[in-house]
């Protein structure tokens, strides 16, 4: 039977892949739903298992005090939203976004009356309703509607809150995406050395998994290091020694055709660490170079 109470009903605007998939999982949990989006067809699949389709952004708001937002960009949450009365409802934003368009979206809910909650869902529409693939959802803003709406924020994915500054769930979001994306450049930047040689790419594939599994210590070390600012104690491999094995690697790149656009910007930063300052960097763990990307 569904449980129709408030704390089993709300409002979701934007029916992409994610927004569908988030859809059918409340759906599946028994929850009242009531969906929009800008193509209304979009819609149909969902009413047919149960949704409430409603004709425009205002009238899916008034449907319900939890509205749930996931549509394509920052701009797209204020279109949708403009003029239509927020007061008393929890906003829950699940639009990617930047941490600025996070807390300035919150300042712009709390202005109409609403509590708000921004969200980084760090899953694929396809890890959405499965415990399983390990997805969750990064969360930050008040406090007060994040515990309110727990349970149901679970049921797609995991929910974790992050602060309530407004803009620190897309501050993770985008810190974990982009040590995904420097970690993709490497994979392809190995591969690409291989191409056209005697090596099997499905025979690197498990050595690079455990190579990267090894190194993953880096992250640990990293976050000690920031936070002592202690770069030289129980280096293992200084910067100096990295530097210098940096030739062979860009080296083996051009006998292989190679082009190093993916490794030298790191290379480069490491470099000019190095060079700042020869004595005073050259023993340091390679963390420190990291300093030079804060402007």
């Amino acid at each position: 039977m569904t449980d129709n109470t408030p704390q089993h009903s709300l409002t979701l605007l934007g029916l992409g892949d994610m927004g569908t998939a988030l859809a059918r999982t409340w759906l599946a949990a028994g929850h009242r739903l009531t969906v929009w989006n800008r193509t209304a067809a979009k819609a149909a699949a969902l009413a047919a298992e149960g949704a409430l389709v409603a004709a425009s952004p205002a009238e899916a708001v008034a449907a319900n005090g939890l509205v749930v937002v996931c549509l394509l960009d920052d701009p797209s949450v204020g279109s949708a939203l403009d003029g239509i009365d927020l007061t008393g409802k929890d906003v829950v934003n699940l639009t990617t976004g930047t941490p600025a368009e996070g807390r300035a979206r919150a300042a712009w809910a709390e202005e109409r009356g609403a509590r708000f909650v921004d969200g980084g869902i760090m899953a694929t529409p396809t890890m959405i309703g499965a415990p399983e693939a390990g997805g969750y959802v990064f969360y930050s803003g008040s406090r007060a509607l994040f515990d309110t709406h727990r349970a149901t924020l679970e049921i797609p994915a995991g929910a974790r809150f992050v602060g309530e500054d407004a803009g620190h769930a897309a501050l993770h979001d985008v810190a974990l995406l982009s040590a995904m994306w420097g970690m993709f450049a490497g994979i392809s930047h190995a591969y690409a050395l291989i191409e056209g040689e005697d090596i099997a790419p499905k025979d690197l594939a498990p050595l690079l998994s455990e190579w990267l599994g090894a190194m993953g210590f880096f992250v640990g070390n990293a976050a000690e290091r920031l936070t002592s600012r202690d770069f030289t104690s129980g280096v293992v491999s200084n910067l100096a020694m990295q530097v210098a094995g940096t030739g062979t690697m860009l080296r083996t790149a051009e006998e292989q055709g190679v082009s190093t656009e993916l490794v030298s910007p790191y290379v480069n930063l490491l470099r000019r660490r190095l060079a700042a300052d020869p004595a005073a960097h050259g023993g340091e763990d390679t963390v420190g170079a990291l300093l030079l990307l804060k402007r």
